[in-house]
């Protein structure tokens, strides 16, 4: 299959999509609603910004807790810019793929400081900070600056390929989604447009199922037409992924109980969370396990083990417990039982610490 060499405009589509968004948008605390966009006004690039980084990867049940903790913390991207990094670190804890996290501080501190709180107003110039792709950009420019950019997510794929029997498999069929999105794109509400695709691929063009029969450019899909629905997006059948082991030491303070936590390397998986001290697992290799793997000596139990799906793999860590007076590592701090909320730590590492405390 070649892509055509001219983008053919494809109006229809629009034409029937934006209709029904106007009635049925989803009301998001980021989003600015179809009303007020029709008259013209633009959603915040800020909110908009910090919602799609929030979103890679991420569902958006999951995230609105997080955009409103956030929002109301640092309500503007000076505001964030000026944040430790261990106070958004901490804000973050639990919504995964924490690289995304630090991306956001340094993205913050590049448009605050040297743009002078403003973002750029095109995809191209928001591809050049920090965490911002193609996808990011596009969203952010159609979306806050009204440009005509194709907006390309796992909806939006899954609504073109039904919509024009895309049957070159994913990923290389990408570039055949996104010259069907450009077609489709109007010059008139871009940003509408990308959303609109969104929630229908999020409400009525999901992946089992879909509700053909309500679906406002039901007429036009190729495989709906063709009883095809769920063949579509073909995708390339992915390798099994690897199994990785680990051990985690779970120190408590004689007398009062605290944690014992220190830093993980801002580089790397869970990049500057904080953790009890575990062993060098990575997506690579295993990291040592038993007792002979403590940090220091110590009475240690082994009180159970942890799971935890990772993107490339998945972890298994056994945790150990050991209640101890003093410490003679000092790299690490001493955590209060009743104030780990307010430590940045990564759900694995806290499925850790409960399964010692329960011990």
């Amino acid at each position: 299959m070649r892509l055509p060499s001219e983008h053919a405009p494809d109006a229809r589509i629009a034409g029937l999509l934006l209709p029904w968004y106007d009635r049925h948008a989803r009301e998001l605390p980021w989003r600015l609603g179809p009303e007020r966009a029709v008259e013209g006004e633009r959603a915040d690039p800020y909110r908009v910004w910090l919602s799609e980084i929030m979103l890679q990867q991420t569902t958006v049940a999951a995230v609105k807790s997080y955009f409103a903790r956030f929002t109301e913390r640092w309500p503007s991207v000076e505001a964030l810019a000026a944040a430790q990094d261990g106070e958004v670190m901490s804000a973050w804890a639990g919504l995964g793929y924490y690289a995304r996290a630090r991306n956001l501080l340094a993205c913050a501190r590049v448009v605050a400081g040297e743009r002078g709180g403003l973002f750029p107003t095109s995809a191209e110039g928001l591809r050049a900070l920090p965490g911002i792709g193609d996808y990011t950009s596009a969203a952010i420019a159609a979306i806050a600056f009204g440009e005509r950019v194709a907006v390309v997510d796992g909806n939006v794929e899954r609504v073109t390929t039904r919509l024009h029997a895309i049957e070159t498999p994913l990923p290389a069929g990408r570039p055949f989604v996104r010259h069907h999105v450009d077609a489709m794109t109007p010059a008139d509400r871009p940003g509408d447009f990308a959303q609109a695709m969104m929630d229908l691929g999020a409400t009525i063009c999901t992946p089992r199922k879909p509700a053909c029969v309500i679906c406002p450019i039901a007429e036009p899909c190729r495989a709906r037409a063709e009883g095809r629905q769920e063949t579509f997006p073909v995708k390339v059948k992915k390798a099994a992924k690897p199994s990785r082991i680990g051990a985690a030491f779970v120190a408590l303070r004689r007398g009062d109980g605290a944690v014992l936590l220190r830093k993980r390397p801002s580089t790397g998986m869970l990049g500057g969370m904080s953790e009890p001290p575990t062993t060098a697992w990575s997506a690579r290799a295993d990291g040592a396990t038993g007792e002979d793997a403590a940090p220091f000596p110590a009475d240690w139990r082994l009180v159970g083990e942890v799971r935890h799906g990772f993107t490339h793999f998945d972890l298994t860590l056994e945790v150990w417990r050991a209640v101890v007076m003093e410490v003679p590592d000092t790299s690490g701090w001493w955590a209060p039982a009743d104030a780990l909320d307010a430590e940045a730590l990564p759900t694995l590492m806290r499925k850790a610490i409960e399964t010692a405390l329960a011990a």
